[in-house]
């Protein structure tokens, strides 16, 4: 039998298959399954079990898919350390107007830090998880399965937190790994993929947030016209691009929220002009890179599921980089995540801080 490895076991089709994946190619697998989130703790009061972040579900069969492989089963809860490293953040960003992506921070600071710390005490000489991803020479790589490439997620680890880490599914297609849970008569085959933030869920977003962060009404402006035309919900409700849920009742006109004034709180949109929302550069800051490449040409996505644009990288100091676009890129959004990419190789990250258009500001973001 080949070395420990504990897998990272969701309650998910991906982390089934992985885990399978893993036994069948010999080595000694342990499952651990991690929990972040307590609705109760929290002070959450939510009456209809379809809608809660089904976390005792996911446990549940996690468990039958452990029974179903024969191998053993922990479980370890970070819920005070997500709220410390996490949740706290996403609040303080939202805040300030920003739009954040806590997943890049529970993998860095939960699932490959405090996670990873766990299943060396199991004994583990790997870790594993089912994300779609690759590692290859130490240098992490995307998935075969370009859609399902989660890299963009992990590219705020460090190149040590990914020592000695296993991608069993990096390989694969989604469609591949169904078809694997299916034969192997796994439970979790043809469960449905979690959407969204794991601690919110299938919850309405607003009524969410409410609950830790005090809606603020206020004016819903048109950026070019400079005119009064809504109100807007709070701020906190809104990101750079939506066009869904904006507010403005009466008017049949397509509307983009295109920025924030946080301190006069003030929601800017446009009206069917999309010019508002293009950028030509941006400023990132907290750069963290996995890589040892340092490339002054490479491409970014700008979010998760955004295109791969071409972009230059100027290395200022205080760890910031000036990236530009040599084509405009629509949503730029202050707080998430500038992941840079040189072919296949995810070099690391920065988290966007301003952004520009002609060499001025957007004075809206």
């Amino acid at each position: 039998m080949k070395e420990t490895v504990v897998i990272g076991m969701s309650g998910g089709v991906d982390s089934a298959v992985a885990a399978y994946l893993l036994k069948k190619e010999g080595y000694n697998v342990i499952a651990l399954f991690m929990r972040n989130w307590d609705s109760t703790i929290n002070g959450e009061d939510f009456q209809n079990d379809d809608i809660i972040c089904p976390q005792e579900r996911d446990y549940n069969d996690a468990k039958k898919v452990c029974e179903t492989l024969d191998i053993p089963l922990h479980r370890v809860d970070f819920i005070k350390e997500y709220w410390d490293y996490v949740f706290k953040y996403f609040l303080d960003e939202l805040e300030k107007g920003r739009t954040p992506n806590p997943d890049l921070l529970c993998n860095k600071y939960i699932k490959f830090d405090l996670f990873k710390k766990e299943a060396m005490k199991l004994g583990a000489k790997y870790m594993a998880t089912g994300h779609y991803a690759r590692v290859k020479d130490g240098k992490l790589l995307r998935a075969v399965d370009l859609n399902k490439d989660q890299t963009y997620f992990l590219a705020d680890i460090t190149k040590e937190q990914l020592e000695n880490v296993l991608f069993p599914i990096g390989e694969l297609t989604k469609p591949e790994v169904r078809r694997i849970a299916e034969e192997q008569g796994l439970v979790v085959a043809t469960k449905k993929d979690s959407t969204g933030i794991c601690f919110i869920g299938e919850r309405n977003y607003q009524k969410f947030v409410s609950n830790y962060l005090k809606t603020n009404k206020g004016d819903i402006i048109d950026v070019k016209t400079k005119e009064v035309i809504g109100t807007h919900n709070g701020l906190m409700n809104y990101t750079i691009g939506q066009r869904r849920n904006v507010g403005i009742s009466g008017n049949t006109e397509r509307h983009f929220v295109c920025g924030k004034d946080v301190k006069n709180n003030i929601l800017y949109v446009t009206i069917g002009e999309e010019e508002y929302l293009y950028s030509d550069e941006c400023i990132i800051e907290n750069v963290n890179f996995i890589s040892d490449e340092r490339p002054t040409e490479c491409s970014a996505k700008f979010r998760y599921r955004g295109e791969d644009i071409p972009v230059i990288l100027e290395y200022l100091d205080n760890n910031e980089i000036r990236v530009s676009y040599k084509n405009k890129a629509k949503s730029v959004t202050p707080g998430q995540a500038c992941v840079l990419y040189l072919g296949d190789e995810c070099l690391g990250c920065g988290f966007i801080k301003t952004v520009y258009k002609n060499n001025e500001r957007l004075w809206y973001l």
